[in-house]
């Protein structure tokens, strides 16, 4: 599947306009704080631009950023800018003809920004132990529309997790399928390189995720794909695909379920461009200066994370109520008596 990949991105995939479907191709709406910094990317790097989400985090400055999958750099160039002169982006790619593109601009961006803090490596991001990356030595690491390129996903997990520091994040944007994509669909070359045939189906990704240690995944946003082309979509007959971002901390406290502690949060409103309210994930829209319940999940994420001095903690995890309200599960017995059984042997 590498050389596939490789060709499709390397040689048959010129411009962004060349894909044949929205699957590769963000349509989010750019928030306006971005925009800017969009706007200051080398125009050949943009239109070499195959992600299909937004991979940029709040509260970046002075991070270390690993971008696995970087193609022509514009997300590196991106976050470049988010980290700032005091933080670190590391660009990989595996395509030659992609990294090319990334390089030749480094020294545009660095006049550009004022500052150089860039690097690109090439490699394969199922083995990021031979490039020289150390264990435990990222803040966050990013990904957009490039796991499902991976033919072996748990070993790219098992890496991120490696090279993550406690309480960093993977957050990353990529594709998934409504059920198991089928070995017609998964061979297809051109159906692979769009993203498509190397989907995971939603439910195997959350697997994939716990036993690789991100205990908790957190959905941030999603969007139906529609495949508008009649021989593609022939191809793939009643599959549906998703586009969906969704952000994995390194804690090792983490339980498998949402459990109720008792607890609070309060969002400060001081992250830059965030003033009004901190979205954590597709259900934790945290308004700023209200209290929030949230499950003892969530307080972690918040509280042993880069996020701790941006918010007020209300409780500990001294006294357990069960699971956490709305969170899915629940007592799995009847609490109805049943007045007709009268024997007590079990």
């Amino acid at each position: 599947m590498h050389e596939i990949v490789q060709d499709y991105y390397g040689r048959q995939l010129q411009h962004t306009d060349d894909l044949k479907t929205n699957a590769c191709c963000d349509t989010n709406q750019i928030p306006a704080w971005l925009k800017p910094l969009l706007s200051r990317i080398h125009p050949e790097v943009l239109s070499r631009y195959y992600g299909c989400g937004l991979v940029c985090p709040p509260l970046l400055d002075g991070c270390r950023v690993l971008d696995l999958g970087c193609g022509s750099g514009r997300d590196v160039y991106l976050l470049s800018q988010l980290v700032g002169p005091t933080g670190e982006v590391v660009g990989v790619d595996m395509t030659h003809e992609q990294l090319t593109v990334a390089k030749k601009h480094q020294e545009h961006h660095s006049d550009t920004f004022g500052y150089s803090n860039v690097h690109f490596l090439q490699g394969y991001i199922e083995h990021l132990d031979e490039i020289g990356l150390e264990p435990d030595s990222f803040d966050v690491i990013v990904s957009n529309c490039v796991i499902n390129l991976s033919p072996d996903k748990d070993t790219v997990l098992s890496g991120i997790h490696r090279l993550l520091k406690d309480g960093g994040e993977f957050y990353f944007s990529d594709v998934y399928a409504d059920r198991r994509v089928p070995d017609a669909v998964r061979n297809d070359p051109v159906l692979y390189g769009e993203c498509l045939g190397g989907a995971l189906y939603w439910n195997d990704f959350m697997r994939l995720a716990h036993r690789q240690g991100f205990t908790d995944p957190r959905l941030v946003t999603d969007q139906s794909l529609l495949i508008t082309n009649s021989d593609l979509a022939s191809r793939i007959g009643s599959l549906r695909f998703f586009s969906a971002t969704y952000r994995l901390f390194k804690l090792k406290e983490l339980e498998i379920s949402c459990e109720d502690y008792g607890q609070a949060v309060m969002y400060c409103g001081n992250i830059p461009d965030h003033t009004d309210r901190f979205v954590l994930d597709k259900h934790h829209d945290i308004e700023t200066d209200r209290f929030f319940p949230v499950c003892g999940n969530t307080w972690r994420m918040l509280h042993d994370t880069r996020f701790a001095a941006h918010f007020k903690f209300i409780g500990d995890f001294s006294r357990h109520f069960g699971l956490f309200a709305g969170c899915g599960g629940g007592l799995p017995f009847d609490t109805v008596l049943d007045t007709k059984v009268t024997s007590t042997c079990c």
